[in-house]
């Protein structure tokens, strides 16, 4: 239940940063639906690989380069969609920033939510 809670918050968040930032279109509430699907599942398989790549960038820019990975896949998500666009890397950097920001609430309150008493 929690997953599915996750997924719909999810989707909920994409649409607010696209409300927020005219950097990021999503057309309707079924391609968010998607969006968060694909971003989930960029993030579970891709993300991991290419923090290991680019494991020594990351050290030496103290771990601001995972900002640029956490962009690429939210850049990635909009590129592989067709209700999901994302206008250049810059508005990709933005829009996932907000959106994890959105994201990190999202889990914060879902823990506290589906906490086992």
């Amino acid at each position: 239940m929690k997953l599915i809670v996750k997924w719909v918050l999810s989707a909920a968040a994409l649409l607010f940063v696209a409300y927020v930032y005219q950097g990021v279109t999503v057309s309707s509430f079924g391609s968010a639906m998607l969006a968060a699907l694909v971003i989930g599942l960029l993030n579970a398989v891709v993300r991991p690989v290419l923090v290991v790549l680019t494991l020594p960038v990351t050290v030496v820019t103290l771990g601001l380069f995972l900002f640029v990975i956490n962009a690429l896949m939210f850049w990635a998500a909009a590129g592989v969609l067709d209700g999901f666009q994302v206008r250049d890397f810059v508005a990709a950097l933005v829009g996932s920033l907000i959106y994890t920001l959105i994201g990190v609430v999202i889990e914060s309150a879902l823990e506290r939510l589906f906490a086992k008493k």
